[in-house]
């Protein structure tokens, strides 16, 4: 069975932040992502964790302004300062939270922005920031996300151009951040990209398509992708990043067979 972690920003919404970890860890999880760690304190956060003996499997580098519709700053040559001082502070977080993988989110390419201009800048931001994170033994994830519904513009959007990009930049620790959502969308073919992808995947997400709600309520047959998941041998996490339909406890009937 995969080990599966939980999306705190998408699960358990019902609840405070802070009261999500106790959520989580009751209902069966025993690892945690988010997306973003920086509006509160790490200490705060380590000891939820420890409090509920979870493990942080990943969270991303600072994306720029969310709230103004950024979705990161790594391919934006204008904005490289700001790239590295977000690795740094990511890295004071993952330190704390023994987190052993960041995801490094490429951004919304703008019109006025040459194609290869931003891959050069993202190349770059890259090498920069997998070397600063493979001092300390951590994996840098880089995440293809669809452009045809959630994210219009965004620089990754295939498993192909996240691969171009990995493979560019050149180290060791980076790898990609499979979505089995997004790849629905812009891809198909699950089960067919996981295997030929496995010996680069770093760690795997999820939600079902359409809607991005828990599985069974769309066109992804899971049990089946769960299943093939396992004969890969795949040892990273895969974790629930999609929005209940309902409520967190209704939606979790997927998860709850395997772990009895």
């Amino acid at each position: 069975m995969p080990r599966f972690a939980a999306n705190l920003s998408m699960l358990f919404t019902e609840l405070p932040f802070l009261d999500r970890f106790a959520a989580a860890a009751d209902a069966g999880f025993q690892g945690v992502e988010f997306l973003f760690p920086y509006d509160w304190p790490a200490a705060t956060l380590a000891e939820k964790l420890k409090q509920h003996n979870l493990t942080q499997v990943l969270f991303n580098l600072p994306p720029g302004d969310w709230q103004a519709g950024e979705r990161g700053i790594a391919c934006l040559p204008d904005r490289v300062e700001e790239f590295r001082e977000g690795v740094f502070q990511a890295l004071e977080y993952a330190q704390e939270l023994d987190c052993q993988r960041i995801n490094c989110l490429a951004g919304i390419r703008p019109d006025s922005l040459p194609y290869e201009v931003g891959f050069q800048t993202l190349m770059e931001n890259m090498r920069f920031a997998a070397d600063l994170l493979a001092a300390k033994g951590i994996t840098l994830t880089v995440e293809a996300i669809n452009s045809k519904v959630d994210m219009p513009g965004f620089f990754l959007d295939t498993s192909l151009t996240a691969m171009a990009a990995i493979d560019a930049a050149g180290r060791d620790n980076i790898r990609l951040q499979f979505d089995l959502y997004h790849m629905q969308i812009m891809e198909g073919d699950l089960c067919r990209s996981l295997s030929r992808l496995c010996p680069h995947i770093g760690h795997i997400q999820f939600a079902d398509n359409p809607g991005r709600h828990e599985p069974g309520t769309g066109e992804i047959h899971f049990d089946t992708v769960f299943a093939h998941i396992d004969s890969l041998n795949y040892e990273g996490w895969v974790s629930a990043e999609y929005r209940p339909q309902q409520d967190t406890e209704t939606s979790l009937g997927w998860f709850r067979p395997r772990i009895s």
